[in-house]
């Protein structure tokens, strides 16, 4: 990053650390009731995993049609966007359908980067549809609209804002029963194959927040490699970074027994628990996968084992955030796409502006890990060797610089966009990305700095020369 950019994001999280202090009693998103758990205890003792049912393999999605005649659906909605719905995945998932007579229905109105106006035109189709199943075919932004479709659909006289997260909407648990969703991730990114978390732009306030809820996870992801062999260059980096990030965030995240306050009902128990021992296997086996196949998978689109890897590498990324959490990068990277001006992505067949999910997360990346090393330096300094850092001789209080060096090499290396004044944001847009960002408490609450109760991390964040 130029040095100018470096000091932006320095101050950006600088005024973050000192605003999330002022965040009522540090409160928590998915909490119902103050007080002690049936354990006694304040801060949680327990974790759960929650994933979709997952099948992997060159040529799956051709078995979707079989899937859903198994499952006896009579009435199908087949989601998409207007691009995918022209290209090979869809139409092999269509033709899976119309072999074993399933009746289907398509929407392909899904927005790139979706907004709570999009939600909500897919939500009023699929009320409208009353399907009995759904079928999501493409990126996040078209599995997190499918999940969101599914579930006003099955709770129909539920306001908009009474399962988005607080405290932008109520973060009411779910109760309701939803019909069965399957996913058919075409990128390798989001994860969003295996996760109960669904984001979109909430346009009133110009920030992102989302759903999340165990409920809403796909039925049944089908990962299948031969999608990722039609993503352009900029797209597979874009995707990539996004794993990057889900693994290295969860990894690092607040430990699930320090977060607080220990839920009363297990209901209540977030998806984004803090990182966890199970969680940490699937991050770090996919942290392995990005640092051997992501710049492989970039340079070459006909590398058939490095975008499978990759494929693979997302799904495992995302079994570990979706029960760990992400925190900063995640937490900051929704008002940078969220407040986007003019900038519009290579590689991207969109008629909006646009910051890729994944590029607005690991702008911030050097500076965020730089930061949150204090917490945890073993983990960070771990986390820098699988990346490629000879760690031999590295003292553990500089673990957060070598891990952001390293990843300035690893992204640079990718021709990344060089900081947030490559997207167009300058110092004067500090305030209101820091506004943007103290919203997403799922995210600022599962940093390593933001134990409770306890002394909370209140330093300098970092320097550069």
């Amino acid at each position: 990053m130029a040095a100018a950019a470096r000091a932006r994001v320095a101050h950006l999280l600088r005024q973050l650390q000192r605003a999330a202090c002022q965040c009522p009693t540090h409160s928590h998103t998915y909490s119902q009731a103050p007080g002690l758990s049936p354990s006694g205890k304040t801060t949680d003792y327990a974790f759960e995993m929650a994933v979709s049912n997952i099948r992997y393999g060159a040529g799956v999605t051709k078995e979707v049609g079989m899937d859903l005649q198994n499952m006896g659906a009579k009435n199908v909605c087949l989601m998409t966007d207007k691009n995918l719905s022209q290209l090979p995945p869809v139409q092999v998932a269509m033709d899976s359908l119309v072999k074993n007579g399933i009746p289907f229905t398509v929407y392909d109105n899904v927005r790139v980067e979706p907004t709570d106006a999009s939600f909500m035109e897919a939500i009023e189709f699929a009320q409208k549809g009353a399907f009995d199943a759904y079928v999501a075919v493409g990126g996040g932004s078209t599995m997190d609209t499918c999940k969101a479709a599914n579930l006003y659909a099955s709770s129909p006289h539920s306001d908009f804002l009474d399962y988005v997260s607080a405290p932008i909407g109520k973060g009411k648990p779910v109760s309701v029963p939803l019909k069965p969703l399957i996913a058919v991730p075409t990128t390798s990114g989001t994860g969003s194959e295996t996760t109960g978390v669904a984001i979109f732009d909430y346009e009133h306030l110009k920030v992102k927040t989302g759903i999340a809820s165990r409920a809403i996870k796909p039925t049944l992801g089908l990962i299948d490699p031969l999608h990722t062999l039609h993503m352009p260059a900029r797209v597979v980096a874009n995707s990539g970074f996004d794993v990057l990030c889900h693994a290295l965030e969860s990894y690092t995240a607040l430990p699930y027994h320090l977060r607080s306050p220990c839920p009363s009902n297990p209901i209540t128990r977030p998806a984004y628990q803090g990182s966890n021992p199970i969680s940490d296997i699937w991050a770090i086996h996919a942290l392995r996968i990005v640092a051997k196949y992501l710049k492989r998978a970039v340079r070459n689109p006909d590398d058939l084992e490095a975008r499978s890897h990759m494929h693979l590498a997302s799904a495992f990324a995302g079994i570990g955030f979706g029960n760990a959490g992400v925190h900063l990068c995640h937490g900051m990277s929704y008002p940078i796409s969220g407040l986007v001006k003019t900038y519009k992505a290579k590689d991207y067949n969109v008629d909006h502006p646009l910051v890729p999910h994944g590029l607005s997360v690991v702008l911030t990346s050097p500076a965020v890990f730089t930061f949150t090393a204090q917490m945890f330096p073993e983990r960070h300094l771990e986390t820098a060797e699988i990346l490629g850092a000879d760690t031999r001789t590295t003292r553990i209080q500089d673990a957060g610089l070598v891990l952001a060096d390293t990843l300035r090499k690893f992204l640079f290396d990718l021709d990344v966009d060089d900081g947030l004044a490559a997207v167009g944001y300058s110092k004067a847009d500090i305030p209101a990305l820091v506004k943007g960002t103290l919203p997403q408490q799922t995210a600022v609450l599962s940093f390593p700095g933001t134990t409770e109760p306890g002394p909370r991390l209140s330093v300098h964040p970092y320097s550069y020369s």
